[in-house]
């Protein structure tokens, strides 16, 4: 993992940082959101990721993620998921 950028954004109580990692199949949100947790030391629950890019034909894979102070700090700024109709009808 090589870190491209990491900026730390006090006013939302977070760092906002790019990863280069290489793999040879699209590591995804999961494996990437352990990796992240493993690397800065802190919960996976404070991460969000943003976004996984990749170039055809490469083995390295740009990752965008936000790691927060705390969840209340990731809650306060990080839209919330919408629930399905089915379970809205429930």
């Amino acid at each position: 993992m090589k870190i491209i950028e990491n900026k730390r954004n006090d006013l939302a109580k977070r760092k906002e940082i790019k990863v280069i990692v290489s793999a040879e199949k699209n590591p995804g949100f999961e494996s990437s959101l352990k990796s992240i947790s493993e690397h800065f030391k802190s919960p996976a629950e404070n991460i969000a990721m943003k976004e996984i890019k990749s170039k055809f034909g490469r083995d390295t894979f740009l990752i965008t993620a936000f790691v927060y102070d705390s969840v209340s700090d990731k809650e306060l700024f990080e839209p919330k998921k919408k629930l399905k109709k089915e379970a809205q009808a429930k």
